[in-house]
Formats: C-alpha cells, sequence, structure tokens
C-alpha cells in the first residue's frame, strides 16, 4: 500500500511539473514579445533623440556629446541626492559615536554636491561654447 501511494505521488507531481511548466513557458514566450518590442521601441526614440541633437549641433560628434552629456545630467540626480543621504547618514546618524565616521560623511557630501553641480553645469558650458566658441 504505501509503494502504492508513493508511486501514485510521484506520477502526480511529474504530470504537475509538466503541466505547470508548459504554462510558465508560454508566459514567459508572450514577456519576450513583448519586452522585445519595448526595446525596439526605446531603441528608435534613443536613436532619433540622437539624431535630433546632431541636426541641433550641425555635426555628428557635437551631436553626440550633447546627448552623453544629457543623459549624465538626468542619471546624475538621483546618484548624487543617493550620495548626499549616505553621506548626511555617516555625518549625523554614524558620526555621533565615531569622530571618524563624522569627517567621512561630511566628505561624502562635499563629494557629490561637488559632482551633482559639475554634471548640472557640465552641458550648459558646453552649450555656450558650441553656440559661442565655434564661430
Amino acid at each position: 500500500m504505501k509503494k502504492a501511494v508513493a508511486i501514485f505521488t510521484i506520477l502526480v507531481v511529474i504530470l504537475g511539473i509538466f503541466t505547470f511548466s508548459n504554462k510558465v513557458y508560454a508566459t514567459e514566450k508572450a514577456i519576450d514579445e513583448k519586452t522585445e518590442s519595448k526595446l525596439v521601441e526605446i531603441k528608435e526614440t534613443q536613436t532619433k533623440s540622437l539624431e535630433d541633437y546632431q541636426e541641433k549641433y550641425g555635426s555628428d560628434a557635437y551631436g553626440l556629446v550633447a546627448y552623453i552629456l544629457n543623459i549624465v545630467r538626468i542619471y546624475s540626480i538621483p546618484f548624487c541626492f543617493l550620495g548626499i543621504a549616505i553621506g548626511a547618514i555617516h555625518q549625523y546618524v554614524i558620526g555621533i559615536r565615531k569622530l571618524d565616521t563624522l569627517e567621512k560623511g561630511m566628505g561624502l557630501i562635499v563629494t557629490f554636491v561637488t559632482i551633482l553641480i559639475i554634471c548640472q553645469v557640465l552641458p550648459l558650458a558646453f552649450a555656450m561654447f558650441v553656440k559661442f566658441g565655434r564661430g
């Protein structure tokens, strides 16, 4: 009797694995098709944005640099705010008990504020250089 129950349980488990794995593959295929179409759409919009920059600046090199600087400007904001938050935690929470961590926190805050300012001003400086420096 125990052998029959064990064999029946094994058969049910194997049948269940095949049944559920087939549904998982169908779902993965649908997700892959949807993801692929989204990736193609993102690629097309980014390519159009790069072409717009190249047209605006009148050169492939200047357009590419402006496009990259714009991406750096956008993504530097959350990165630097995260760094500033980590520095504040080091300075005001952990630094209460350890003075070396207090100094480390202040150093992190100053570093990330400097990086944030540079990343926000650099695209403007590049645009000014291209507009007025090129003639």
